[in-house]
């Protein structure tokens, strides 16, 4: 499973606990991905399954995104397409996901997890159901296994998700989402306001500290 340390991919590993046997993230210059990676150890240890980092530094090297580019460079507002797409990672989970692949295939297991959610597809076109079902038939006849892409969340939302994750008792507060890749998180960039709302819709207490 491709896991980065947020909510919705800590929920999925947390759910499918007992078929994962594997943890793939990725370090590939994002703001924030010192701390994803650390709440992706978290809980990838206390779950007992092996994580393998893998960095990428060609990304932040070569491609054009606010997320590569400093916290001053995040917007802030409402998780909107037109507010957030400046934080779009070219072919972002392309790349993962043929990365993810050929680890799969040389371990022998029969698919990639990915925790894409309905409320990505506006803005992040590798999020999409179509790109999601084309990723995974080219992987599939990319490898003498077959690999396929599994993403059980690609049509619910992170409302959703929250709630399954408070139903399986998941401790939030280990997990990250903001873009500006502070100590706490800012509160205002779209990421941010994401996650307060979903854990608001849902009921549910948020753990987050934030700045403001």
């Amino acid at each position: 499973m491709v896991v980065s340390g947020g909510m919705d991919s800590t929920t999925m590993l947390h759910e499918f606990a007992h078929r994962i046997a594997l943890a793939i993230t990725f370090n590939y210059g994002s703001n924030h991905n010192a701390r994803e990676i650390e709440c992706a150890r978290y809980n990838c240890a206390l779950l007992g399954i092996e994580l393998i980092v893998v960095d990428m530094p060609f990304v932040g090297e070569l491609f054009e995104s606010s997320l590569l580019s400093g916290a001053d460079a995040i917007p802030e507002g409402n998780y909107d397409d037109n507010n957030m797409k400046s934080t779009v990672v070219p072919f972002r989970n392309g790349i993962m996901l043929s990365v993810a692949a050929g680890m799969a295939e040389s371990r022998g297991l029969k698919h990639v997890m990915m925790a894409n959610h309905g409320g990505d597809h506006a803005i992040y076109p590798d999020c999409r159901r179509g790109f999601v079902d084309a990723m995974s038939a080219a992987i599939a006849e990319g490898t003498y296994d077959h690999i396929t892409i599994l993403a059980p969340y690609t049509d619910i939302t992170k409302t959703d998700i929250a709630r399954r994750g408070a139903a399986l008792g998941i401790d939030y507060s280990h997990t990250y989402s903001c873009y500006k890749g502070g100590e706490k998180h800012c509160g205002r960039c779209g990421t941010c306001t994401e996650r307060r709302q979903a854990f608001a819709d849902a009921n549910i207490p948020d753990p987050t500290d934030y700045e403001d």
